[in-house]
């Protein structure tokens, strides 16, 4: 392994300035015009190529992001992010990597030097072991995504917990949807190529050298534990992941595997920090949605999104005790209906819940009929 893939963690200041606040946020811009077609690649920037891969979901692609770099082999790509495991993905890939495929024109020719994930969710980790294996390279991800990836995994098969029945029957699900979740249950690693065995660790303020741009590490947290940012200053340009998203909130969840956390209580963190590290003129390249600047405007929003959330949770709690599943209504725009949105609705609820009770303004107490019930004080 190229010895430029692992160094120490830089010096970082723990002393930043904020945009002060009679500064106006620049506007979200999108200036990189249409995405390229699932499987194409578009250069914008000078060794940086924007790829995008079809995803089977209601959200329905992901970018991904090609970085110029060098190994002891000689030139290649360096691959941020993969596409879930699945035959589409697989065939696009395929075809990118062929000896006669878009990539082989490039100055950096058809093979990759590394993946580098940025979390652990099947749409970004997918591929990765299948790619690992077919370019015999290294796979580079922060140590708690990596190994939260392997236990999710292991899931596949396995009949749902005791402890998970019992989070969502404490939330309010009906025997109905209890059921549903018991059948999907272990779905996660039907979408995920075995991870390999070892792995690169990426931690905050780590350097990574990829051709002729040095990325730094930047650890995001909340919507997954412990998110990885790729931020080259030099450049102004941000691999955000997950972590800023231009026109849709990532999902920020709580799970029944860590069931008192406060997750969005390390999103509403993240938002802070980024905002104070990133400059204005930014270019973000994010998971979903096109690329676009005005970073601090869109943080802003974030923040302000679930500020508005929280008060009118706060106002709901006020006439009484709910659960959470009583809560829909003061955070989504849209009915939640049941299945994998049912889930998400309910862990983002929760989140909210727990924020409000580790802050001390809300209690909770389960009933005898297994029910959680949240309120005031």
């Amino acid at each position: 392994m190229d010895a430029s893939f692992v160094t120490p963690p830089a010096t970082v200041s723990t002393t930043v300035s904020a945009t002060p606040a009679a500064e106006t946020p620049l506007p979200l811009a999108y200036p990189c015009g249409e995405p390229p077609a699932f499987g194409a690649v578009r250069e914008i920037a000078p060794g940086l190529l924007w790829l995008r891969m079809p995803l089977p979901f209601s959200l329905d692609h992901i970018n991904l992001w090609l970085l110029a770099d060098e190994d002891e082999h000689g030139p290649g790509w360096a691959v941020v992010d993969t596409g879930t495991c699945t035959p589409p993905v697989q065939q696009a890939w395929s075809a990118l990597l062929a000896p006669d495929g878009p990539l082989a024109a490039t100055p950096q020719g058809a093979r990759l030097t590394r993946v580098i994930v940025t979390h652990m969710h099947p749409d970004h980790v997918g591929m990765a072991g299948w790619l690992c294996e077919h370019a015999g390279c290294t796979l580079a991800m922060s140590r708690t995504e990596y190994l939260t990836c392997r236990v999710l995994a292991a899931d596949t098969g396995r009949p749902a917990p005791a402890a998970a029945l019992r989070f969502y029957r404490e939330a309010g699900w009906d025997d109905t949807a209890l059921q549903a979740y018991k059948a999907r249950f272990g779905g996660f690693g039907r979408l995920i190529h075995a991870l390999p065995d070892s792995y690169a660790r990426l931690v905050e303020g780590q350097v990574l050298a990829l051709g002729a741009r040095r990325w730094e590490v930047l650890i995001g947290t909340g919507h997954s534990p412990e998110h990885v940012c790729l931020w080259s200053p030099a450049d102004g340009l941000l691999i955000a992941g997950d972590q800023i998203l231009p026109r849709i909130s990532s999902n920020v969840s709580v799970h029944p595997t860590e069931p008192l956390a406060d997750p969005l209580g390390d999103w509403i963190g993240s938002i802070e920090r980024l905002r104070a590290r990133l400059p204005a003129h930014t270019l973000v390249l994010p998971s979903h949605g096109e690329p676009f600047t005005g970073v601090h405007a869109r943080l802003d929003r974030l923040a302000r999104g679930h500020g508005l959330g929280l008060q009118r949770l706060r106002e709901r709690l006020a006439a009484g005790p709910l659960r959470a599943v009583d809560v829909f209504t003061a955070l989504f725009a849209r009915p939640i209906q049941g299945g994998e949105l049912l889930g998400m609705a309910t862990g983002e609820a929760v989140a909210h819940l727990n924020h409000l009770q580790h802050r001390g303004e809300i209690t909770s107490a389960v009933a005898a009929d297994g029910q959680r019930w949240w309120r005031m004080g």
